[in-house]
């Protein structure tokens, strides 16, 4: 599972079949410290995600199946929404 946050909504009104009734948004993946790695992807929610939201998204066959649709085209779904993230530095 990553860390993202939700900035933006995708709308397709063509789309292979197996999306039909998907929400689609446009995560930016994020580090532990909530700064912005990588490219930003579009995923499945499943939890009701909003703008602006830290979540957890998941890739691959996890997220087909965290999205209850293992046949489909998915590759990344949306499967939480954080409250907060404790990192706790090691005790040397």
């Amino acid at each position: 599972m990553h860390l993202g946050k939700v900035i933006g909504t995708v709308v397709a009104t063509r789309k292979d079949e197996t999306l039909t009734g998907c929400k689609l948004m446009a995560v930016q993946p994020l580090n532990v410290t909530k700064q912005p790695i990588g490219e930003v992807l579009i995923a499945v929610d499943t939890v009701g995600a909003g703008i602006s939201e830290i979540i957890i998204y998941t890739k691959g066959t996890a997220a087909r199946y965290g999205a209850s649709k293992p046949q489909s085209c998915i590759d990344a779904a949306i499967v939480g929404i954080v409250d907060h993230v404790d990192i706790c530095a090691d005790e040397e």
